[in-house]
């Protein structure tokens, strides 16, 4: 057995996850030069290329992609269980790979996140935010968070969150200046925050509840963002009305920052969910990640008017 080969596999894997040398040395607290050195050595040993090289991308050869097909599963199988050793002494250790939506982030992950940096100071939680849905165990993420219709049925899920509604809402400013909608026609006349897809790269219909019927319905204005938050941002400034979750505003509504309109429209959607494939299940360190969501979320629920 080739040692050198080894130990160079974790690289290999990392430069295919991350497509390209200096995510990959970023990743792994390498320079990029020890990256490149590191997969000519594989490549000389194997005697092919791994990676098609050009100025502006790195991609698997065939060679390469059967390589990573079979090391990378027995890398995550060998790292889990290195977790789970360590976990028997009660220490969870290890990195954490989570991928999120933008909205999750504020709503499940960080007090988690900052709960856990307490609680378990060996354990390091890597967040990548995204809007879309993505294959989290090709890309080597441990768990993904999304709502709870969003998910693939083989995975195992945890629920992060109640139920919450999306609602529309603006400014006392803009409320002032231009009224309250009416019904959901009316809408076409106001000033709408819009969502950029940036997948697709379309633009979001707001689903909204119209007379007992579910719609889906197109909206313009003078600002589109591709984050809740800076949706929220700019209603605050007055720009217009916002379609975001309850409870990301709901400070803001308790404050009077902002108000809501048309209450009658909002739907309720099913709240954010872990999920994991069934082999992470009991992986130390994404355990600690669920006990501390369920702690925190059963002390949100005795606090009136926190966010959940």
């Amino acid at each position: 057995m080739d040692r050198d080969l080894l130990t160079h596999l974790p690289v290999i894997v990392a430069v295919a996850r991350r497509g390209g040398f200096a995510l990959a040395a970023a990743e792994l607290g390498m320079s990029p030069s020890a990256v490149s050195h590191a997969v000519r050595l594989v490549e000389e040993r194997i005697g092919q290329p791994l990676f098609a090289r050009t100025t502006r991308s790195v991609s698997l050869t065939e060679a390469g992609k059967a390589l990573v097909e079979t090391a990378a599963p027995a890398l995550q199988d060998i790292a889990e269980r290195m977790d789970r050793i360590r976990g028997v002494k009660g220490r969870p250790s290890g990195l954490l790979r989570i991928n999120a939506s933008n909205v999750a982030i504020p709503l499940a992950v960080t007090p988690v996140v900052a709960a856990m940096a307490e609680r378990y100071p060996d354990v390091t939680v890597e967040v990548f935010a995204e809007q879309g849905l993505v294959d989290i165990v090709g890309e080597g993420f441990d768990a993904g968070i999304r709502l709870g219709e969003m998910i693939a049925q083989d995975m195992i899920t945890v629920r992060l969150t109640a139920p919450f509604k999306a609602v529309i809402v603006a400014s006392p400013g803009y409320i002032g200046k231009h009224g309250r909608p009416r019904d959901v026609a009316d809408l076409a006349k106001h000033n709408c925050i819009g969502y950029r897809l940036v997948r697709s790269g379309g633009l979001y219909r707001w689903d909204l509840n119209d007379n007992g019927k579910d719609v889906a319905v197109e909206t313009r204005g003078t600002a589109v963002v591709t984050d809740s938050l800076a949706a929220i941002d700019l209603a605050l400034a007055g720009v217009g009305l916002a379609y975001v979750f309850e409870p990301l505003v709901r400070a803001d509504l308790a404050a009077g920052r902002l108000v809501q309109v048309l209450p009658k429209t909002a739907i309720e959607e099913p709240g954010l969910f872990l999920y994991f494939p069934r082999r992470a299940s009991m992986a130390p360190k994404l355990r600690a990640f669920i006990d501390t969501a369920h702690e925190i979320g059963r002390a949100s629920m005795r606090t009136p008017g926190r966010v959940a």
